[in-house]
């Protein structure tokens, strides 16, 4: 046990209050004390943002722990460790002496470790004849036995503060993955809300995520993520009871669905080496799709028997076939979904949809899709639907064999209701993540 009295530091090196601090400190460890000195280590390096100290400086208050020739820290002992700044280097891996003296200074100062400097200034002990040490001159370690209870302590918070932020992080990406494809679901089935202000909503709160969050910023973040994911749950479920609702109120309104298991609406066609007049190569229908064509020729045949009246009433028209083409979505979300046809728009930029509609003619032009297949396109779809078409493909161009093939498909599967823009465009304004930089 340590019972000497305050001592000042050799040579030049001032008295300050981090040395007093830790001496006063290490004047208060109990004779019973003790503590496995590797285990307050691993607490140490838990607790070392609380502690304000660096990984190097810990690495130096290792190996001074490594000269203590005993696991245990005990309070009855002398807990003087006296290895020269040589062999301190050795232990650290070769650590600069200066840089060596700055993270010994730093542990002092933080009061993890005292100086007892002899009279010259160099570290060294004093034995009797049967070898007991005396005077010990070096770096007493007992501030660590002082303030073990403190350092567990620390150690715990600071692991139950990364345990919450892992927590907060994991709600955080089940709360983006759900809007988004909640908002996919909408857009697809072609329910009624505001899916563009609900994008709008989660990207602003996305945007305030730093790059390193802690529980008090993902907090409010989680919250306002929770609240737009119960408006999108609650506009869901309204929009699918209306629909069962109508679907249910009479025998008669009901009509089969393309229900195949294996096919998405916005999926890429395979294609043949068949080409039609324009050069363009044909999608090659599987047996599902003849299967399915031919089931609804059946239908429209059994269903022409019937009373033009009560087909009016009664039967449900798929939104691409015979209905007028759909509405535009916004222009900024185009362009943040499809930033590379910027550039072919007049003078470099586009400001509206007549600089996209002139871009989407070049494109086209150079991904040689034939004229024939886009203006069915803008027939089937609207110019500017078309024009937004033109945009994704030349987004994904590395990915499609043949732009006027594919082109020539989605036309098709709008014409029988079975493709809708909302996906497409999503998807890759997801993968584009921030907004298109546009000038004008």
């Amino acid at each position: 046990m340590e019972t000497d009295g305050i001592t000042t530091p050799f040579g030049r090196r001032a008295m300050t209050l981090g040395m007093l601090a830790g001496q006063v400190i290490a004047r208060t460890v109990s004779p019973e004390a003790s503590v496995d000195k590797w285990k307050l280590y691993r607490w140490l390096c838990e607790a070392r943002p609380k502690l304000a100290i660096s990984d190097r400086a810990l690495s130096v208050l290792n190996a001074l722990l490594s000269f203590y020739p005993k696991t245990e820290l005990a309070g009855n002992e002398g807990l003087v460790v006296f290895p020269s700044n040589a062999q301190l280097a050795l232990r650290t891996h070769g650590m600069a002496e200066t840089t060596l003296r700055r993270h010994l200074a730093a542990l002092v100062e933080a009061g993890l470790l005292t100086r007892r400097d002899s009279p010259n200034g160099k570290r060294y002990v004093r034995r009797d004849r049967e070898g007991v040490i005396g005077d010990a001159f070096g770096f007493s370690l007992a501030p660590l036995l002082a303030r073990a209870g403190e350092i567990e302590t620390l150690a715990a918070d600071v692991t139950a503060e990364r345990l919450l932020s892992q927590r907060l992080r994991e709600r955080v990406t089940l709360l983006r993955r759900d809007i988004v494809k909640l908002i996919e679901t909408g857009l697809e089935e072609g329910f009624g809300g505001d899916w563009m202000g609900f994008e709008a909503e989660y990207r602003h709160e996305i945007l305030a995520l730093p790059r390193v969050a802690t529980p008090e910023i993902l907090s409010p973040i989680i919250a306002a993520l929770e609240a737009l994911h119960a408006k999108i749950v609650n506009c869901l479920e309204q929009q699918f009871i209306l629909r069962n609702t109508a679907g249910n109120a009479d025998h008669t309104e009901r009509h089969k669905q393309n229900s195949k298991p294996d096919s998405t609406s916005d999926s890429e066609p395979r294609f043949r080496e068949k080409q039609d007049g324009d050069g363009d190569f044909q999608s090659e229908p599987s047996a599902v799709e003849e299967t399915v064509s031919t089931k609804r020729e059946g239908a429209a045949e059994r269903t022409a028997d019937v009373a033009p009246s009560a087909t009016s009433r009664h039967r449900n028209t798929p939104p691409g076939a015979g209905s007028e083409p759909h509405k535009p979505y916004p222009l900024p979300l185009v362009l943040q979904a499809c930033p590379e046809i910027i550039p072919f728009g007049p003078g470099g930029t586009i400001s509206s949809w007549r600089d996209l509609m002139t871009a989407a003619v070049v494109v086209r032009s150079m991904l040689a899709v034939s004229p024939s297949a886009y203006e069915n396109a803008c027939t089937v779809l609207g110019p500017e639907n078309a024009a937004t078409v033109i945009a994704c493909i030349l987004e994904r161009s590395g990915h499609i064999n043949s732009a006027g093939g594919y082109l020539r498909d989605l036309t098709n599967k709008a014409e029988r209701g079975e493709f809708s823009i909302g996906p497409m465009l999503m998807a890759l304004a997801r993968a584009n993540g921030m907004p298109a930089k546009r000038a004008g």
